[in-house]
């Protein structure tokens, strides 16, 4: 099954998820939306898309991205994963970010954790994460196991 990863991230944590994704997918490729060079999607089976969240908002690429291309989308076998660091209401924030018509036709789509890193963080982002969060220092929330299961349900595999 021919599979893409497409991700929009802002400081590099949807990267690093999407590349722990294509780890446990033999031959998925990964392209940056910003970059562009995105190539001929009819030729995938399976479309992964992924987005940086920030105020309920995904990344101004995807959400372009996913309006210009949701019919496409919709006929594929579909996961969408945002990085984030909140965890609370996987489901609300899953439906204020892509659309019910596209969450409906996902076989898979979760939060799987995000990255605070105050050193790339700019000064409001630091100010929110402490007023809001009450984190300043450096956290990895990636889950792994959680990455696992959205595979697992993606491709009907039974997860161990």
């Amino acid at each position: 099954m021919k599979t893409i990863i497409l991700y929009a991230t802002k400081h590099g944590a949807t990267r690093e998820i999407a590349r722990r994704i294509s780890e446990q997918i033999d031959g998925a490729e990964i392209h940056d939306i910003k970059q562009g060079s995105i190539p001929d999607l009819t030729g995938y089976d399976c479309i992964i898309v992924g987005s940086s969240i920030y105020a309920g908002m995904i990344r101004k690429e995807a959400k372009l991205f996913i309006s210009q291309n949701a019919e496409l989308l919709r006929s594929k076998k579909l996961g969408l994963f945002i990085s984030g660091m909140g965890k609370d209401k996987e489901k609300e924030v899953l439906s204020n970010a892509f659309s019910k018509e596209l969450t409906d036709s996902a076989k898979a789509a979760s939060i799987l954790g995000g990255i605070f890193d105050p050193k790339k963080a700019g000064f409001f982002e630091r100010l929110i994460m402490k007023a809001v969060a009450k984190q300043s220092d450096y956290t990895d929330t990636i889950d792994n196991k959680k990455i696992g299961e959205f595979v697992s349900a993606l491709f009907d595999r039974i997860e161990r």
